[in-house]
């Protein structure tokens, strides 16, 4: 049985998301549910900042979970459900369960679910064409249970459960004067329907006897086999029939795999497991769960039909600012507010794109164009993400759109906006527990400007002793973070929501001069400043005033 998969869609924002990346992906994926009734996803793409969090647990939601990666995973493609097997199966038995689902590999799992080992059809093969000595049956410890299966045969005396670890085979051909020559205790004779040689193996000490042919056992046989704890089996094959077969009730245990097995993590990728198949001669390989649980079976065929995650992205359209792996995934949709950016797509897909303060406002109309009613939590996120990308419509982003939608969601949701915007700022702004790593990220995007790369970090506050403090933090924290993002040049903005005001951090060659260019200030005067911070009243939104204002300062 090859194993069904429904196909998810990922509904997931920016690296180092905000409010509005958050609660758009939470909100839009429930939109798409209701609409389709298909598997939508929310995801984040980085950690939630303290806002966010707040927003979250203001309105009792969960936070999406994290995705990191969209590259294609072991998981996301169909496996063969191959179903494991005890290690003391026969081999009869494997070969059956073979060619019942079609498969030449098999797994043995433990009660607890964990592999154990692997047998395939080349391992019965050679059970069969290489030579063994009378005792192997013996030295693979077979179960009674599995000589009676497969000789399709009945216990007359003794335990199925109990086992033949001692001994040889031998066929009962010569009279019993001769027997009495070759069969020493423990052995398991296979004979016929002779009184005489049964009684005579018994004797001997034979742990087993194999009545052939259907052939009756006597009383008193049964009796003397009871006392002398000999278990006697009864088929209705021929000697030779029983002698030939009796080999394929060995268990699996004896020959299959267990040691330097070649497996794979259900949330292993694709692209990185395929070099490994392709250098083994394997056909098949067993894929567990991060618990070392077993899963199923892939092959090279499978891979062949893999196709990239299903995503959909939400308050961004930058390659650099997407989850890593996008060029792999198949975006379905985008939906978003900011400048068209360099996400390249495989086929056409839906884009919505409006020059709007706020993702969340495109959302809540597809709400209503589509006449799904919106719960007060859905409208209580879509709130908050706009009073957030707006700085409670202070932004020069918001638009009269942002608010009146704001303003439907909170009577929706039952809030006074003007004091829950204070509430969720002040949660976002209480940063004193926090590093200057987390500090720096909780809203850092990256962008191409001419031939530079830069990255902008924002913190926005309410408390201008805060964020002088976060000022000396944060120069400190500069250089590390341009290094470790490959990038020309680093600003961070220390945004005073109140007084809608900025102080611009500047660090990389030529990043003061380039702002202080962008923002008409004295270049002299900016370069030789004790600090490189430069300070922009008016300034607060880094979409619509800072980096088209340093695009079009560098292409002058």
């Amino acid at each position: 049985m090859e194993q069904e998969l429904k196909r998810k869609t990922t509904v997931i924002g920016h690296r180092n998301p905000d409010t509005d990346s958050i609660c758009s992906a939470i909100c839009y994926a429930n939109l798409k549910r209701a609409i389709t009734g298909d598997a939508y996803i929310p995801a984040r793409a980085g950690h939630v900042n303290g806002e966010t969090r707040f927003v979250l647990d203001y309105f009792g939601m969960e936070e999406p979970k994290l995705v990191e990666d969209v590259r294609t995973q072991v998981k996301d493609i169909e496996i063969r459900k191959t179903r494991g097997v005890a290690d003391n199966i026969s081999l009869k038995r494997a070969w059956n369960i073979m060619q019942e689902n079609n498969v030449v590999t098999i797994p043995s799992v433990r009660p607890d679910g964990t592999l154990e080992g692997l047998i395939t059809v080349g391992d019965i093969t050679k059970t069969y064409m290489n030579i063994y000595d009378s005792s192997i049956l013996s030295k693979a410890h077979t179960q009674y249970s599995n000589i009676i299966e497969t000789l399709e045969a009945d216990i007359v005396v003794g335990n199925a459960d109990a086992y033949f670890d001692k001994g040889k085979v031998l066929i009962a051909a010569a009279n019993p004067d001769l027997m009495e020559f070759y069969i020493e205790p423990h052995d398991l004779v296979i004979l016929g329907n002779r009184y005489e040689s049964q009684l005579c193996a018994i004797e001997m000490g034979a742990d087993c006897i194999i009545v052939c042919e259907g052939a009756g056992v006597s009383m008193t046989i049964k009796k003397i086999a009871q006392d002398r704890g000999c278990t006697v089996i009864a088929t209705t094959y021929d000697t030779y029939t029983a002698a030939r077969l009796i080999n394929q009730s060995m268990p699996i245990s004896y020959f299959m795999t267990r040691e330097h097995l070649i497996t794979f993590n259900s949330d292993d990728y694709t692209d990185e497991i395929r070099e490994v198949m392709a250098s083994k001669r394997h056909r098949d390989f067993p894929i567990l769960d991060k618990e070392g649980r077993y899963l199923g079976m892939i092959s090279r065929r499978n891979l062949l039909g893999a196709r990239g995650k299903q995503v959909i992205l939400v308050d961004h359209n930058e390659k650099s600012q997407a989850v890593a792996g996008i060029e792999s995934a198949e975006i379905m949709e985008i939906i978003d507010h900011h400048r068209l950016g360099t996400v390249q797509t495989m086929a056409p897909v839906f884009f919505r794109n409006q020059p709007l303060g706020c993702t969340a406002t495109i959302i809540y109309q597809m709400y209503l164009e589509n006449k799904v009613e919106i719960e007060p939590k859905i409208a209580g996120l879509l709130c908050s993400a706009i009073v957030s990308d707006t700085l409670l419509f202070r932004s020069p982003t918001c638009t009269p759109v942002d608010e009146m939608a704001a303003r439907s969601l909170a009577a929706i949701a039952g809030l006074d906006i003007e004091k829950y915007a204070m509430e969720m700022f002040g949660a976002g702004s209480n940063l004193k527990d926090k590093s200057d790593e987390e500090i720096f990220y909780q809203d850092f995007k990256k962008f191409s400007v001419g031939k530079a790369l830069i990255g902008v970090g924002q913190i926005t506050s309410l408390n201008d002793i805060e964020l002088d403090t976060l000022k000396e933090k944060m120069l400190g924290y500069m250089e590390k973070a341009k290094e470790s993002n490959s990038l020309d040049m680093v600003f961070f903005m220390l945004t005073n929501i109140l007084k809608e005001s900025t102080d611009l951090i500047c660090y990389g060659q030529g990043a003061v001069q380039l702002a202080a260019k962008a923002f008409h200030l004295d270049m002299e005067e900016a370069a030789e400043k004790p600090e490189p911070v430069l300070s922009l009243p008016g300034v607060v939104s880094r979409k619509k005033q800072l980096i088209p204002e340093l695009m079009l300062a560098e292409q002058d």
